[in-house]
Formats: structure tokens, C-alpha cells, sequence
């Protein structure tokens, strides 16, 4: 069984997961950690629970989805996957992170790109990488079918939609993504997102006041 451990770090609140099943493999997906408590306290549940760090990934690379890249590669000698279309947006947060107060950031290229169809594998588990453009243009979201759960990144959210507003953003994209890819899942599946409570796809179909099924007309 697929066991997931969620962490909240630097200012915007993100949220950091840890995947991880009875092999003791995991994978961690985003990592948000800015400062030498935030790297220590993900180390330290790594450490603590015996587990094998096997990759890295990121759902898309804005500055507040990448701060940990550089810690967690280097400490745990693993391999840096990015969405395929997400290089240039990791290449800029290097250049704006000084503007949010992330002054101590340090790039990370990736090893390798995940596209639509790629499949991790976690132990015996594994995810299906799905892509969801939207909130920028290479966005992807993780999808376990045996668990019944999405690992969506800033794409869908608590009664809310990731923003559109920023380079590369496209709303009407990222509202096609959300229908076509994430309401087509049971509405059993339980959202991981990358800020704020998980939630349902039942639930956001019914209540989303941004993407709900029946406040639109899907063609």
C-alpha cells in the first residue's frame, strides 16, 4: 500500500510529499524546503523510517516547487525528473528567486523528463504521469490507480484552481486539463495538491466554484 507523508514549508505554504510503501523505497515529489530546519526535518523522517530516496520529481518548476532540488539530489545522490516542457520555467526561478527572498537558492538541472504516459514506480506501487498544462505550460500530475490517489501539484485544490497569471499560465487550458484528465478519474480518487487540504475529484465536481461539472458546458 501506497503511504504518503506530507510536509508544509517556506512562505507560500507548500506542501512537500514523501511516497513510500512496505519496501521502504519512496520518492519525493516537490520539494519545498528553504532553510536548514526545513532540509533537517525532511532528512530526519527519512532517516528515522529507514526509507531509500530511488527519485525525485517535480509536478512543474516554479521557485516555490523546486527550493529543495538541489538539497535533496545531492543529499540523497538520486535523480532530478522534470516535466519535458517545464526547462525554461526552471531556468527562470533561478533568475526571479532573489525578488521572493530565496537568496540562497542554487539551480539544479534536470537528469531526466517525464511526459504524458511515464510510469514510477514506488516499490510495488507505481503512478502514471499525466499531463495537465495549465498553471504552466509543462504541468504533470502523479496518478495511482491501486491507491486511488492524485498527486496533482498546483492544478486542482481545495474549491479552488491553481493561477493562471503567471508566464506560461493559460486558464482555459488548465480548465480543459482539469475535466478532460483529473473529473475523468472515479470520484473516489483523493487529491494530493501542492498548497492547502487534500481533497476528492467527487467532491470538486460537485463544489469547485471555479470548475464544478454543472456550472460549465463541457463539449
Amino acid at each position: 500500500m501506497l503511504q504518503i507523508q506530507s510536509f508544509v514549508f517556506n512562505p507560500f505554504q507548500k506542501n512537500t510529499f514523501v511516497l513510500f510503501d512496505e519496501t521502504k523505497e519512496c520518492i519525493i515529489v516537490d520539494p519545498g524546503c528553504s532553510d536548514e530546519t526545513e532540509n533537517r526535518q525532511l532528512k530526519t523522517f527519512i532517516d528515522e523510517h529507514r526509507l531509500k530516496v530511488k527519485l525525485l520529481v517535480n509536478t512543474h518548476c516554479h521557485i516555490d516547487h523546486v527550493l529543495g532540488n538541489r538539497f535533496v539530489r545531492e543529499s540523497f545522490k538520486v535523480n532530478l525528473l522534470i516535466p519535458v516542457n517545464e526547462e525554461s520555467v526552471l531556468k527562470a526561478a533561478e533568475v526571479y528567486a532573489p525578488s521572493y527572498g530565496f537568496h540562497l537558492y542554487q539551480h539544479q538541472p534536470p537528469d531526466a523528463y517525464l511526459e504524458e504516459g511515464d510510469s514510477l514506480k514506488v516499490g510495488n506501487q507505481s503512478l502514471v504521469v499525466l499531463s495537465v498544462p495549465g498553471h504552466s505550460p509543462g504541468h504533470v500530475a502523479f496518478f495511482s490507480e491501486k491507491n486511488g490517489i492524485v498527486i496533482g501539484g498546483d492544478v486542482l485544490f481545495y474549491n479552488s484552481i491553481g493561477r493562471t497569471d503567471l508566464p506560461g499560465g493559460n486558464h482555459d487550458q488548465l480548465i480543459n486539463s482539469i475535466h478532460t484528465k483529473f473529473f475523468t478519474l472515479p470520484d473516489s480518487v483523493r487529491v494530493y495538491p501542492g498548497h492547502g487540504p487534500e481533497t476528492t475529484i467527487g467532491f470538486e465536481k460537485k463544489t469547485n466554484p471555479f470548475c464544478a461539472v454543472n456550472n460549465i458546458n463541457i463539449e
